[in-house]
């Protein structure tokens, strides 16, 4: 008898070693020491290599990229700090921006940092061109001693700051000078940074990756010897089972988390769903059509029903009302269905026996593309395009919803291989040149953008915004630009959803929702400097 019991006991001390085991390679990377790392999760996993031509195109892609990359200037929870700029200067006659650099930083390899450094990644990504850094108001740079430069613009770049100084990883140039093809280069090398910590190992499939702490980083001691990103399809549960430390999570989790004493934070508006919109068909390309799909579009009905009410309706003319350059005048459009059957009517349409409405006896009906993005670059399933499908039938427009794995998606949209997508962005808090990247058909092949060029005066302001370096008078150009931008719809806003995270403060680490959003706007509670003593 105590034989068989003692032998129950064992099997059992077995079994729970075992599953710690498992618990430890849960996410593809072995936990150390608990204690000494940190893990941060996201329904998605994958976001790319972490460097500059490798990356997914969005902000959780970027922010793993940023562990290991620093730029010349960062942002802590209130704004611009040093990074490896100590500080810089701009000399409005000559157009220059002059820096002085950090000195003593070293690469992840042992090599050191300098001026020549910042030259080389200037004409880098001049030949190699890093979409989300625009160079082309940049005409090059000049070493000017070991540890200072000079960026010559062509002419006034107001967003220089926060594009050039704030979002461009600095490459080392003793690596990269060697690279002709920087898309497909992925030796150990590729990977070599000033960040605060180094690459270790990524794994595409499990969606992980392992960053160890840079002992001699030099803006401070990281506080945590490993940043380990996992994948999780249920972000509560991982934060709960602390399997995770930091999660996006919907709102109606955060009571629950409250009470189990983790850390509630919560986003300003910095995030949007949207509807893209193929204006280069017909009958997409008339504006009469797409002013008819915004009044058929009931913005908070879609919160409502899809969300729990854990939103706002967004702004047709795309800037957050939390920026600073928020124009509240700009066109709206009321959700009035039977106003948009009086312009589909004006335009040829009508309703047909089954309610439907058709154009010389050919049905109007639209593909819809929809996948589960949503705020911080999370992938949860939502009812965002059923509720859509049945505003639209409700004014006569039959539609094919086609729900995509959002890479394909955005491949779709990239294409332009598609009617309407609901897809989704941040950087609306960031610096107003994101009305460039986000509307302009300068900025090819970006997933987001409305790639718009129909409207010659439109195009001229979002040219003039950023030359001008007068604050006020670059805030009436930008409100104009919303004005025009929510006249043309060339994309429809349709909300801005309430983001939270959370983390376990046992950590020790108090995590922040960066002012402005992190580099050009990223509205994710990662920022690296967290990380930093």
């Amino acid at each position: 008898m105590n034989h068989t019991k003692n032998r129950i006991v064992i099997f059992f001390r077995v079994l729970i070693l075992m599953l710690s085991s498992l618990f430890l390679f849960s996410s593809g990377v072995w936990a150390k020491d608990p204690a000494k790392e940190i893990r941060i999760a996201d329904g998605k996993g994958d976001w790319g290599y972490p460097n500059a031509f490798q990356h997914y195109p969005r902000g959780p892609g970027y922010l793993r990229m940023a562990m290991v990359f620093d730029t010349l200037v960062w942002k802590d929870a209130n704004g611009n700090i040093p990074a490896l700029a100590k500080n810089w200067r701009y000399d409005p006659e000559s157009l220059r921006f002059i820096f002085q650099l950090q000195e003593g930083v070293l690469w992840h390899d042992g090599k050191p940092f300098t001026a020549d450094d910042v030259v080389f990644t200037i004409d880098y990504f001049k030949k190699h061109p890093y979409q989300w850094v625009p160079l082309g108001k940049v005409a090059g740079a000049e070493r000017l001693g070991l540890h200072s430069v000079s960026i010559q613009l062509k002419e006034p770049y107001a967003p220089f700051m926060a594009y050039v100084g704030g979002t461009m990883p600095i490459l080392p140039r003793h690596i990269w000078e060697k690279v002709d093809d920087p898309k497909r280069y992925q030796d150990p090398n590729a990977f070599i940074g000033t960040g605060p910590y180094r690459f270790v190992d990524f794994d595409s499939t499990k969606g992980t990756y392992l960053f160890e702490a840079n002992k001699d980083y030099y803006l401070g001691k990281p506080v945590v010897d490993r940043v380990i990103y996992i994948k999780a399809k249920n972000p509560l549960m991982a934060l709960l089972s602390h399997k995770a430390d930091l999660v996006n999570i919907k709102p109606d989790m955060a009571a629950h988390l409250k009470k189990k004493g983790m850390v509630i934070l919560t986003s300003p508006r910095g995030w949007n769903k949207k509807l893209m919109i193929n204006h280069k068909k017909s009958p997409l390309n008339d504006k009469r059509f797409r002013k008819a799909l915004a009044y058929a579009i009931n913005q908070q009905e879609i919160i409502d029903k899809a969300h729990r009410g854990f939103g706002s309706p967004a702004s047709f003319g795309l800037l957050s009302p939390d920026h600073v350059f928020y124009n509240p005048d700009t066109p709206q459009y009321p959700h009035n269905p039977e106003k948009a059957r009086k312009i589909l009517a004006s335009l040829g349409y009508q309703e047909n026996e089954k309610g439907f409405m058709e154009k010389n006896g050919t049905p109007l009906r639209l593909e819809v593309l929809i996948s589960n993005i949503t705020v911080a670059g999370e992938s949860m399933a939502d009812r965002d395009g059923e509720v859509l499908k049945k505003q639209l039938e409700n004014v006569g427009i039959s539609v094919d919803l086609v729900n995509l794995e959002q890479a394909t998606a955005d491949a779709k949209v990239r294409n332009w291989e598609f009617d309407l997508a609901v897809t989704g962005h941040g950087g609306l808090l960031g610096d107003a040149m994101t009305l460039e990247r986000m509307i302009s058909p300068r900025v090819a092949g970006s997933v987001n953008s409305a790639r718009y060029g129909a409207n010659r005066e439109l195009l001229e302001l979002l040219d003039a915004q950023m030359t001008e370096m007068n604050e006020e008078k670059r805030k009436a150009i930008v409100y104009e630009i919303q004005r025009i931008y929510a006249d043309e719809l060339p994309a429809i806003s349709l909300y801005y959803p309430v983001s939270m995270a959370a983390y376990n403060p046992e950590k020790g680490i108090a995590w922040y929702y960066t002012k402005g959003g992190i580099a050009l706007g990223i509205p994710i509670a990662q920022n690296k400097m967290a990380l930093i003593e």
